[in-house]
Order: C-alpha cells, then structure tokens, then sequence
C-alpha cells in the first residue's frame, strides 16, 4: 500500500497537468486577443522597436559629437644601445598626458547630422506602426481565412445537422449529391482550415503545443450592408494615416539634410586641441621624481583645414546625395501608387462580399 500512494499521486499530477494544459490548449481566440498578442510578441514588430531604439543611440552619438572629447594616455618603453660608446645601454622612457579636443567648425556637418537623426528617428517610429498595420491586416486576413474555412468543413459536414434535424430531406439530398460527386472536399476544408490557423499561429508566434481556434464574431445584417464610403475618400482618408506616406516625406527630408551635410565638405573646419603632459627618462641628470615635473608641459593649439583638392570625394558625395533625393521622391510616389492599388483592391473586395 506504501508503494501505491506515490504511484496514485503521481497520476493524480499529471493528470491535473493534462486537464490544464488541454485547457490552455483549446483556448478561443477573438479578433482582438490574436492582435493584441500579437503586438507583444511578433518577432517582426518587436526588431522595428529595436531599430528604433538603435537610432535613437545613434541620435545621442550626435549629439555628443558637438562637445569635446577627452583622452588620458600613457606609454611606457624600453631602449637598448649596443653601441660600446655609451655609458649604459639601457634606455626607459615613460610619458603622461591628457588631451582634449572639439570641433568649432566644420560647415554645419555635426549640427546637420542630428537634425537628420532625428528625422531618422520619427521615420524608425513610423517604422514600428507600420510593421504593427501589416501584422494587423495579416492577421485579419487569416483570421477571416480560417472563419470561410471552418464553414466550408460544417457545410461539408451537413449529414450530422441531418440527424439532428437542422435541415430538411431536400435541402440534404442536394447536398449530398454535391457531396458524393466529390466526397474528399471535407478532407480539403478541414486539410485549409488547419492551414490557415497555422498561419494565425505563426503571426502571433505561438508554441508548437497551443492550439488556435478563432472565435466566430457576432456581426448583424445591418453592418455588412452599410453603405461605403466613397473610393476616393478611402484614398484620402489612408493617405493622412498609413504610416509609410509620412515615412517617405520624412525620407525626402532626411535626403535634403545628407545633400546639406555633404556640401559641408567643401568649407574650412576649425578644430581646437589642449593637452597637458609629462614623461620621465632613465639616463639622465634628473631623478625620476624630478623629472615629472621638469618635462610638464602644456598645449593649446587651434588647426584650420582648407580642402583645396580632395580627388573628387567632395564633389562625387554631393552628387550621390542628389541622387538619393530623387529616390527618396520616387519612392514617396511609389508609396502613394501602392497604397492606392491596397485600398482599390480592398474597395472591390468590401462591395464583392457585400
């Protein structure tokens, strides 16, 4: 009996973990768990918020780069003399400094800089909204996906709403002969349905163990057939709010900014240096400690650089920042004329079902 009891308890656990996991397992999902889950945790959405965050890195570097640097150093070194002529053949050197140094001038390039990462920034964020609308968008088409197919495989399926009385013999008898002249559509229903609720598992990034089965919304008459707006206030409507028409105007803006930022390098830059330092030598008439503070030495120095010939490096990033301005209106436009063809299709696709 002693033996039996673990045994018992055992089975008892993993039969409570069965029961749970099979009630986790047949969760339903409505329309807005699937996106809300989603958000959390699409891989797709989750690396747009880590690019973002990188830019916003990025901006911080810029701006940084208007203050001056600070840089402590130190070098040690050992020098032999094989000469037979000197007194000892052993040299140590040792020096010591800090040296600070900033850029005063450089053609407006660093200020240039982060404003355009900034707009870098707004285009990231607009990134992130966007990769969320096409999770969004997938997920309700596969969620609907899987609603068409979960009637197909009950349609295919009629015989049991016969035995319970859910039709007539007349509606069944049309239905079966569909049926009996191609009696492997229930096996395609069902074989489409679990494909698209795959497809649904994938999008929210769920384990291979958890089970998908949509929720099937109460939608009344009424709303289906509500009157569309017109097409074209559609249009109007998305091209304030799609997140990747604001993205190409601000990438127009970006590219104005890199074409002022590589002008800038055909104007002088001034920089400014100061750097205080020391160093001690053996071989010498100064002790060690005397040393450190006879070789303190201090520097301020103030360097100007005029490019007068930079082999065309000037001139060719000028020009390819003007081609990449004419890109970003092309692809500004590209983006208008496939938002269009998106809400064209989705049009046509609203009045079909309606």
């Amino acid at each position: 009996m002693k033996r039996l009891l673990p045994i018992l308890l055992c089975s008892l656990l993993l039969s409570g973990l069965r029961n749970a996991t099979a009630q986790e397992a047949s969760k339903t999902w409505t329309l807005q768990e699937c996106l809300d889950y989603a958000y959390q945790n699409n891989i797709q959405v989750r690396q747009s918020r880590n690019n973002q965050l990188s830019g916003i890195e990025d901006t911080k570097q810029a701006k940084a780069a208007l203050f001056p640097s600070l840089v402590a150093s130190t070098t040690q070194s050992y020098t032999n003399y094989p000469s037979s002529e000197v007194t000892d053949n052993n040299s140590y050197t040792g020096t010591y400094g800090i040296t600070a140094g900033m850029t005063i001038f450089e053609g407006g390039k660093l200020r240039t800089e982060v404003k355009r990462q900034k707009v870098q920034n707004q285009m990231d964020a607009l990134s992130v909204e966007e990769s969320v609308n096409d999770i969004r968008i997938a997920i309700v088409q596969a969620y609907m996906q899987c609603l068409y197919a979960a009637d197909a495989v009950r349609i295919n399926r009629a015989e049991e709403m016969l035995r319970t009385g859910s039709i007539s013999r007349v509606d069944f008898a049309q239905l079966q002969s569909q049926y009996s002249s191609d009696e492997y559509q229930i096996v395609v229903a069902g074989s489409t349905l679990d494909n698209y609720k795959l497809q649904l598992k994938q999008l929210l990034e769920l384990d291979i163990m958890e089970e998908m089965n949509p929720a099937v919304p109460g939608v009344k008459e009424e709303n289906v057939l509500k009157a569309l707006p017109p097409k074209n206030e559609v249009y109007e409507t998305a091209l304030k709010v799609m997140p990747q028409i604001r993205r190409g105007e601000l990438g127009i803006e970006a590219a104005k900014l890199e074409e002022k930022s590589a002008r800038a390098g055909f104007f002088p830059s001034i920089s400014l240096s100061a750097s205080v330092g020391t160093g001690h030598m053996s071989n010498n008439d100064f002790e060690s400690g005397s040393q450190i503070w006879n070789r303190f030495n201090e520097n301020v120095g103030l360097t100007l650089n005029i490019p007068i010939f930079s082999n065309r490096k000037n001139r060719t990033a000028v020009n390819k920042a003007k081609i990449a301005l004419n890109d970003s209106y092309l692809e500004w436009t590209s983006l208008q004329k496939e938002l269009l063809r998106n809400v064209e299709s989705a049009y046509l696709d609203a009045v079909s079902a309606q």
